[in-house]
């Protein structure tokens, strides 16, 4: 982790795989992860946490399974959601994004249940930011 300032637009440039998120920062036991998104990630849940999500750019949108049944979230740029632990969810962008994402280190970016990982979703914990 750096000690200095991480201009999120340079953290963005400096890769361009998608759905292959990159740490910026740490806070406490939580990573700080940014991401370029387009298209469709997979279905998936995290049993023992909650996922921050933070539209940087583009728009996003998070298909949720609940109790009371299937709907979409559509998050505009500046927009934050958080997915509730034990919330079965699919991210996807149609036209792309760059997102902002907060969750304990170590969180798997396919959660632990998990659709079949297509081969242009990165299974993950994050990838140290080189810049």
């Amino acid at each position: 982790m750096t000690q200095e300032p991480v201009l999120l637009a340079d953290a963005l440039a400096s890769f361009d795989a998608l759905w292959s998120p990159r740490i910026v920062t740490s806070v406490n036991d939580y990573d700080v992860r940014v991401a370029k998104v387009r298209g469709e990630h997979l279905w998936h849940t995290h049993d023992d946490t909650d996922e921050f999500f933070l539209v940087l750019d583009g728009e996003l949108f998070l298909s949720l399974r609940e109790p009371a049944g299937e709907r979409t979230v559509r998050l505009a740029k500046g927009a934050v959601f958080t997915v509730p632990r034990g919330t079965e969810h699919r991210p996807y962008a149609p036209t792309g994004a760059a997102i902002l994402l907060f969750e304990p280190t170590g969180t798997s970016s396919v959660g632990d249940r998990h659709d079949d990982v297509p081969a242009h979703v990165d299974a993950t914990t994050g990838h140290p930011l080189s810049t």
